[in-house]
């Protein structure tokens, strides 16, 4: 069995940030994280103890008799899904991640991987599960002064991450917005947020990566694939920068560097974080917006985004969601809510530009906010503790709604009259483009490298008085009606650009839901499939990291 290879580190803040409910970050942006703890003394000379040495703590099987059990069973933020499997493995290192899985391969237990907890299907919690891997204490983060980059567990949250990165070294890496999400599964799906319009995706920025694979023979092992071409695992760090967890390995640590810095400094080896954003929010009603105006605010947000997605763009360090809900309060029909680098010139005239170009001939005027917000702050706005149900689907555009598509999405979303038939859900319209433009579609296993939106349709519910049945087939008929021109589903062509696995759904593979002849896999990774499924073949022969859409082992 390969060693996993131990860089230098630094321990970092034990700070545990708050569960955040995925349909309440209504947020400025969608930039909302939870405030970890101060960063590390003399974080920068990179000098502390490893993680992959012998375990810790105690790490048998924790099954269901343990009182500890129940709470690991619930740890997952979609309350739609509850796995019973036979026992969690706690892990607090590499090492404890290869008995873990050696282990479950020979009793011959289906594995799955936890880290953050918020895979939006039953990935970890199908009743096929009988060992889970939870990842959650693996949270340091350091710079490794051998490998000229920041070292990340993948237990650790995204709110800690930038905290540590900015606190420590004033950089950051273009990464999501809710802070409870762990960064374990998040980078594997490609990774974007509010810095991706100036700096990329997450995986734009990964140097390399320590996964734990089984051999065709069954045995658990170690590995460290790296960006370089030459690197023996080169294959197995290209798979890691887009296909989403649960396909290969475990991935117990990350290296982040930007290509082509230089250089031992380590605040030169990654994006500068910027001092502050300047926030902004317009909100039209649904009393104001009648459906002349809701196709006109919707037109003008996608023709607004179309010229102004390229890398070169003045408006590269914008980034804003439109988010339209089918709730009739004030000011929550239409919400365009984001944030900007107070330091590029003419940041507010650049957001008054914006927001006066996407409400251009709409009736009502918007109710506007520029709050100043620190960096952090930005990044802090807002938590929420509570974990309900919920079906997500997406899409990336490449170009703005067809008038077709913007009356099918009038018709879902504007509020029924009658309060018993409303339901509750949302669209989302989340800035993409700039300088994820950069890079080729095969560079790395994210194809979608030109669609200017990300497109995000949900439905919740309470689970004490709703079953969830009527919210689902909402969301599914909306997605359908959308896509009604490509079989119900978002085919790369014109206008659409196929779907994001980090937000998994599984009806992409049904053929009642799915009836354009195009797979799912072709959706969510286009012309980088057969890549990935030699990767497979090389890396999980036996198939033993699997669910409902992982890759699968060509044949």
């Amino acid at each position: 069995m390969t060693e996993p290879e131990n860089p230098e580190r630094v321990t970092p803040s034990s700070a545990v940030p708050s569960r955040r409910h995925v349909l309440a970050a209504t947020a400025a942006g969608g930039a909302a994280m939870a405030v970890g703890a101060a960063g590390t003394a003399g974080a920068a000379d990179g000098r502390s103890t490893p993680s992959t040495g012998a375990p810790t703590t105690p790490t048998t099987p924790i099954g269901p008799e343990d009182p500890r059990y129940l709470s690991l069973t619930q740890r997952g933020c979609n309350a739609r899904f509850v796995g019973k499997p036979d026992y969690f493995r706690v892990v607090h290192s590499t090492a404890e991640v290869v008995d873990a899985v050696q282990r479950a391969v020979r009793e011959g237990r289906r594995i799955a991987v936890r880290s953050g907890g918020h895979c939006f299907e039953d990935f970890v919690d199908h009743p096929d599960i009988k060992a889970v891997i939870d990842m959650s204490p693996m949270r340091e983060i350091s710079y490794d002064a051998e490998r000229r980059a920041f070292c990340v567990e993948p237990g650790a949250q995204l709110a800690e991450v930038y905290r540590e990165l900015f606190i420590g070294w004033g950089v950051t890496i273009p990464a999501g917005a809710t802070a409870e999400v762990g960064i374990g599964g998040h980078v594997v799906g490609g990774g974007y947020g509010v810095m991706s319009r100036r700096d990329g995706v997450s995986v734009d920025h990964l140097y390399a990566l320590e996964v734990v694979v089984v051999d065709k023979d069954g045995t658990a092992r170690a590995v460290i694939a790296k960006r370089d071409p030459d690197d023996p695992h080169h294959d197995l760090w290209w798979a890691h920068t887009g296909a989403g967890g649960g396909n290969f390995g475990v991935v117990t640590r990350y290296w982040f560097r930007s290509p082509g810095a230089r250089g031992d400094d380590p605040t030169a080896l990654l994006p500068k974080a910027p001092a502050s954003f300047l926030a902004f929010r317009a909100g039209w009603s649904w009393k104001d917006l009648d459906a002349r105006d809701f196709k006109t605010l919707m037109r003008n947000h996608g023709q607004w985004c179309e010229r102004n997605s390229d890398p070169d763009s003045p408006y590269a360090n914008l980034f804003s969601v439109l988010m339209v809900n089918t709730t009739q309060a004030a000011g929550s029909g239409a919400v365009l809510a984001g944030v900007i680098d107070a330091a590029v010139p003419g940041a507010r005239r650049l957001v008054d530009d914006y927001i006066a170009a996407v409400g251009r001939g709409v009736g009502a005027e918007p109710a506007i906010r520029r709050p100043p917000l620190s960096w952090l702050n930005a990044l802090t706005s807002i938590t929420d503790t509570r974990s309900s149900p919920f079906k997500v689907k997406s899409a990336y555009l490449r170009k703005t709604y067809t008038d077709r598509q913007l009356d099918v999405l009038h018709e879902h979303l504007r509020p029924s009259d009658d309060p018993a038939a409303r339901i509750s859900g949302t669209l989302w319209l989340v800035a993409y483009g700039g300088a994820a433009r950069k890079v080729a579609p095969d560079a790395t296993a994210v194809a979608q490298r030109d669609s200017i939106l990300k497109a995000v349709y949900m439905a919740g519910w309470d689970a004490e008085t709703q079953d969830g049945k009527r919210e689902t087939e909402w969301v599914r008929s909306l997605y359908r009606g959308v896509y009604a021109d490509s079989g119900g589903v978002p085919v790369p062509g014109a206008v659409s650009d196929g779907a994001f696995i980090n937000y998994p759904d599984a009806d992409l593979a049904d053929p009642e839901q799915n009836t354009s002849g195009v797979p799912w896999y072709t959706l969510y990774y286009k012309d980088n499939y057969p890549r990935l499924q030699r990767v497979k073949a090389k890396y999980d022969p036996r198939d033993e990291f699997r669910h409902r859409l992982s890759i699968r082992t060509a044949r």
